[in-house]
């Protein structure tokens, strides 16, 4: 069974006056992640270890942070479509490692809640998401909170049977409608016909 290992990264500073989203829960403390969307870092380090495992790009490329339709967005909506690129290209998660990096809050309470949120909304059990925290003794990087992510996935489908959705979509409209139809499903915003700006690469923030 052929495997490929993706990695992911992400960093976002904290930012009073906003809820804290990380692992898809709101986490009770008295900042936020900033971020054009949710800022959830975990679930953007995530996406992003999935997306690399297929070489299918990375957030920015799917979802603009220059893009109006992607502010304060539910961070669920980023990992579905990394999920449906993965599947598209043949692959199965085998298991999802993730590692925050931040002073507080403490994540061990939540770790558990963290793993199951995870796992449900990729559709795999609980037993293969690993959610751990350190904390960033002498880095000086206590108002950041960071993540890294490792997804191992194995082929579900033999090469010829499916491509990725990268080699399908072959033009900015049809991949426009992908995302319209992520955006009306997930988080419920109606569908506009106005086709955006080239893509850029830049990360999410």
């Amino acid at each position: 069974m052929e495997t490929r290992i993706g990695f992911g990264w992400d960093s976002h500073a904290f930012k009073p006056g906003v809820p804290l989203r990380i692992g898809g829960m709101t986490l009770d403390h008295p900042e936020g992640l900033a971020g054009h969307s949710d800022g959830d870092v975990l679930l953007h380090a995530i996406t992003d270890a999935l997306l690399g495992a297929v070489a299918a790009g990375d957030i920015g490329s799917f979802f603009p942070p220059g893009d109006p339709r992607w502010k304060n967005a539910d961070s669920a909506i980023f990992l579905s479509l990394a999920l449906e690129e993965l599947q598209h290209a043949g692959y199965r998660i085998v298991n999802i490692d993730t590692t925050l990096v931040l002073a507080a809050p403490r994540i061990g309470p939540h770790a558990g809640e963290m793993r199951a949120r995870i796992a449900d909304l990729l559709g795999i059990e609980m037993e293969q998401v690993s959610v751990k925290a350190k904390t960033p003794e002498g880095l000086g990087l206590d108002h950041v909170a960071q993540c890294h992510a490792v997804a191992l996935v194995e082929r579900a489908n033999e090469p010829d049977e499916l491509k990725s959705m990268s080699e399908v979509i072959e033009s900015q409209r049809q991949l426009e409608d992908v995302v319209e139809d992520l955006l009306s499903s997930v988080h419920g915003i109606p569908k506009r016909r106005v086709v955006a700006p080239a893509y850029d690469t830049e990360d999410i923030t």
